[in-house]
């Protein structure tokens, strides 16, 4: 699986990879936990599968969103050490086989073994960029007590690449033995995984709980303006219930200021000059809906003109770099104010 930015705008919006992952579970994903530094464990995520991730999703890929995000709790970013991170899926893949974890009767990864990295990240080819999946053979030159070494064979890991899989073991029945994390700059010598055997502490309690019951009665998604939220069970899905200082909590999309969900669309023009098209799922025939801020701007051309609620709307005429930008500062801030806790990366 490809970690992505959760995408916030209908059409035109390309996928931000941040890192790579492997389906451990059917609702669940192991990832490294320097993975979620930009955006934290509160940051919106979702998950890719499919082969061809950029620079536009392939045939056959799809998206799920990730309804929640767990560094493990000795991590140590100056150091990649446990340098592991889980997420939870808003819904089970069904049709994909989860890789099989390290039990009882498997030898642990010993030097010399020949190993398969799988992962989204860059390559040595400027003409085969990252977004693709891709495998290669690495071989084990040193084993510790949490990770292990690995040089090219010749295939190397690089930068996207990071949380991806490493698989051991015979073909047919292979184990997922660690986990990218991190290696040298240039992406040359040396890869450094994270041993999944040595995980086990960590996975196990997750693993076990139980998904959180879907909301029973969230809110209407066109009262939201309206009404404020105590947390995440009372938003329609796809929504958080965000605090933004001392005001009241509203339910939001991430990277959006608060506001009201309306019909389903396509593109923003089928939203008025007001609003836009956002995505308040990731897929499905009512996945994006047209999105009108509580308070917008007016045109002073024409002062008087707003209806009471109806303060304007939001200004899509920015490019997609205006965009962008937009989606990064409002995770930064709205972040901290959820109050949700959160070296070299080789994201």
């Amino acid at each position: 699986m490809a970690l992505v930015a959760r995408r916030t705008r209908c059409g035109g919006e390309a996928p931000v990879l941040l890192c790579s992952g492997a389906l451990i579970a059917p609702d669940v994903v192991l990832t490294a936990a320097h993975c979620l530094a930009i955006f934290g464990e509160a940051g919106p995520y979702e998950v890719f599968l499919g082969a061809q991730l950029l620079p536009e999703p392939g045939p056959g890929g799809r998206f799920v969103r990730v309804t929640r995000a767990v560094a493990h709790p000795d991590y140590v970013p100056a150091t990649h050490a446990w340098d592991a991170a889980l997420l939870r899926l808003a819904v089970p893949v069904t049709d994909v086989v989860p890789f099989r974890l390290p039990g009882a009767g498997d030898a642990p990864v010993a030097p010399g073994e020949v190993v398969r990295a799988v992962g989204y990240g860059d390559t040595k080819d400027a003409t085969r960029p990252a977004g693709q999946r891709r495998q290669g053979p690495l071989q084990v030159t040193g084993v510790s007590g949490s990770a292990f070494h690995a040089g090219p064979a010749p295939a190397m890991t690089c930068v996207g690449d990071s949380g991806g899989p490493v698989l051991g073991g015979p073909a047919g029945s292979e184990v997922l033995q660690g986990l990218t994390v991190s290696g040298d700059v240039a992406c040359r010598t040396e890869a450094v995984q994270v041993r999944v055997d040595a995980l086990a502490d960590f996975l196990r309690p997750f693993l076990a709980q139980a998904p959180p019951p879907a909301p029973t009665a969230p809110l209407p998604r066109d009262a939201l303006c309206r009404e404020t939220c105590a947390s995440d069970a009372d938003c329609p899905s796809g929504l958080l219930c965000v605090s933004a200082g001392d005001a009241p909590a509203r339910c939001l999309l991430p990277a959006l200021q608060a506001g009201t969900y309306g019909a389903a669309c396509t593109e923003d023009s089928a939203c008025g000059t007001q609003g836009m098209c956002a995505r308040l799922e990731v897929d499905g025939d009512a996945a994006c809906r047209c999105f009108t801020p509580c308070e917008a701007t007016v045109d002073p051309s024409t002062p008087g003109d707003e209806k009471p609620g109806e303060k304007g709307g939001c200004d899509t005429s920015a490019g997609d770099l205006g965009a962008t930008l937009a989606v990064l500062l409002g995770l930064f801030w709205r972040q901290s104010h959820r109050r949700i806790p959160g070296g070299r990366f080789r994201a």
